[in-house]
C-alpha cells in the first residue's frame, strides 16, 4: 500500500514541477509579445477546458465540438486557414463578413486562449503560436527577436530554481533534512536537532561489547571529533586503528525496554556516558565490532531561511552539474577501456560504468523507489525530495541538447551567429533526431530501473 501512495504521490509531484516549468514558458510567452493557443495541465486526450471568448473577453468552457482531436480550437484553425488564402478542413459558420483579415486572426489566437485540463497526469504543455524559428507572422514564437526567445526559453528553468528555492526556504524555517555532506547553512542562525549515529547492534567478544556499548547507544564523540554520520566513525576507526579510543555516549531508553517484570532489561545509567574502546588491528575483520544506523539530522534557520534556500539551491545546482560531468567522463573512458587488451583495464572500465548505471534513473525508479521511500519517510523529507527533482530538472533543460530548452536556444544562437536562415525542415529534423536519442537513453535507463525492482 506504501508502494501504491508513494507512485501517487511521485506521479502528482512530477506533474506539478513539469507545469511549473511550463507556466514559466507561458508567462515569459505572454510577456513578450508571443501567442499562447493553450496551456495545458497533463497530456491529451483532453478532458475539459476553457477558453477566452473573443468577443466577450471572460472565460468560458469550451464544448468537445469546438476543438479537434489534437486538442487545438477549430475556430482557430479555420480562421488562420482563411487568413492564408486556404480552404478550411472543416466549414465554418456563414457571417455577414467573410472576409477574416490577419489582424482579426492575431486578435482571435490572442484573445482565443485554452485552458485544459487532460486524462494523462504525466506533465503539462504551453502551445505557443509559430514555434518554428523560420515563423514570420506577428505573435509567434518565430518572430520575436533573439533576446525575447532567450528570455521565454529559459523562463521554465528558471521557474523550477524557484519552486526549489522557495520549499528549501520553508524547510529551513520548519526543520532542513541533512543529506549532503557539508550542506549550506549559516551557522550563526542555525539550531540543529537530532543527528548523531546510533549503535543497531554489538559484536559479540569485540571491543565494542569489551567497552561497554549497548545497542540503541548514540554515538556524539570519538576523542576531539564530532560524529555526525556513520561513514564518520569508520573513518575515525580507521585512523587510529590498534590505538584506545574514548567514546562519548548518549545512552538511549531502549523502545523494548521493561522494567515492570523482573528481571529488568534497561539500561541502569542514562545520559551521556564515556566508553574506552582498544581498536583491533587494520586488516582485521572489524576495528570496533558496532552495527550502525543514522538518526535523520534537521536544522533550523531563522532570518537567514532565505539565504539557506537560495544557497543550497545553487550548491545542489553545482554538485548536479559536476555529476553530469562525472557520469559522462566514466561513461566514455569506460566504453573506451573495455576495447584495451589488458585485463586490468578492462576491468577497470567496467567498474566506471557500473558507477555510471548505479547513477541514473529514470521515471520508473524515480516513482517506483524513490517516491515510496521519501514518502514513508514523511512530509519534510518528500519535500525535500521535489525540490531536488526541481533542480535536476533545471539543470537538465539547461544542457546543449537540441529537444531541450538549452538546446534550442543553442541552435538559435549557432544560425544567429552564422548569419544563416535556419528552416522549419531543418529543425524539425536536428530536433527529432536528438529526441530520438533522448526516448532511446531513456528506454535504457527505464530498464535498469525495472532491473533493481528484481
Amino acid at each position: 500500500m506504501d508502494i501504491v501512495v508513494g507512485i501517487i504521490v511521485g506521479l502528482l509531484m512530477l506533474m506539478v514541477l513539469v507545469v511549473a516549468h511550463e507556466f514559466g514558458h507561458f508567462i515569459a510567452s505572454r510577456r513578450n509579445g508571443v501567442n499562447v493557443l493553450e496551456f495545458g495541465i497533463g497530456f491529451p486526450p483532453r478532458a475539459i477546458a476553457w477558453i477566452k471568448d473573443p468577443k466577450t473577453h471572460k472565460w468560458r468552457k469550451l464544448k468537445k465540438s469546438e476543438w479537434d482531436s489534437a486538442g487545438i480550437m477549430k475556430t482557430v484553425l479555420d480562421e488562420r486557414e482563411i487568413a492564408e488564402g486556404k480552404t478550411p478542413k472543416t466549414k465554418p459558420k456563414k457571417t455577414k463578413n467573410t472576409t477574416v483579415t490577419v489582424k482579426s486572426r492575431e486578435k482571435i489566437i490572442a484573445d482565443g486562449l485554452v485552458f485544459s485540463l487532460n486524462w494523462l497526469p504525466i506533465g503539462g504543455f504551453c502551445q505557443m503560436d509559430g514555434e518554428s524559428a523560420e515563423d514570420e507572422r506577428e505573435g509567434t514564437f518565430g518572430k520575436a527577436n533573439f533576446w525575447k526567445k532567450t528570455k521565454i526559453l529559459f523562463a521554465g528553468v528558471a521557474m523550477n530554481w524557484l519552486v526549489a528555492f522557495l520549499i528549501f526556504t520553508v524547510l529551513a524555517w520548519t526543520g532542513m533534512p541533512q543529506f549532503l555532506a557539508g550542506q549550506f547553512k549559516i551557522d550563526s542562525d542555525t539550531r540543529t536537532e537530532g543527528g548523531g549515529v546510533i549503535v543497531s547492534y554489538v559484536i559479540e567478544n569485540s571491543p565494542a561489547e569489551v567497552a561497554g556499548f549497548k545497542d540503541n547507544d548514540k554515538l556524539i564523540m570519538a576523542g576531539d571529533t564530532e560524529l555526525v554520520y556513520p561513514s564518520d566513525v569508520s573513518k575515525y576507526n580507521e585512523a587510529h586503528s590498534g590505538e584506545e579510543v574514548t567514546y562519548k555516549v548518549e545512552r538511549m531508553r531502549p523502545s523494548d525496554c521493561d522494567c515492570v517484570q523482573e528481571p529488568c532489561n534497561c539500561p541502569e545509567e542514562l545520559g551521556e556516558v564515556e566508553l574506552k574502546a582498544t581498536l583491533n588491528e587494520e586488516g582485521s575483520e572489524y576495528l570496533l565490532g558496532i552495527g550502525m544506523t543514522s538518526s535523520q539530522t534537521l536544522s533550523y534557520s531563522t532570518w537567514s531561511a532565505p539565504i539557506v534556500g537560495a544557497g543550497l539551491t545553487l550548491q545542489i545546482t553545482g554538485e548536479t552539474f559536476k555529476g553530469v560531468g562525472q557520469l559522462l567522463w566514466n561513461l566514455i573512458t569506460g566504453t573506451g577501456r573495455l576495447f584495451s587488451f589488458d585485463d586490468a583495464t578492462r576491468e577497470s572500465g567496467q567498474e566506471a560504468l557500473n558507477e555510471v548505471k548505479d547513477s541514473v534513473s529514470g521515471p520508473v525508479g524515480i516513482i517506483g523507489i524513490l517516491f515510496p521511500s521519501f514518502t514513508a519517510a514523511g512530509p519534510t523529507n518528500l519535500a525535500f525530495l521535489v525540490a531536488l527533482i526541481s533542480v535536476s530538472l533545471a539543470c537538465m533543460n539547461v544542457l546543449p541538447i537540441p529537444a531541450l530548452d538549452g538546446g534550442r536556444w543553442l541552435l538559435i544562437a549557432i544560425y544567429k551567429a552564422r548569419g544563416k536562415h535556419l528552416t522549419k525542415e531543418k529543425e524539425q529534423l536536428i530536433v527529432s533526431r536528438a529526441m530520438f536519442v533522448l526516448l532511446a537513453l531513456l528506454l535504457i535507463v527505464t530498464i535498469i530501473d525495472i532491473t533493481r525492482f528484481f
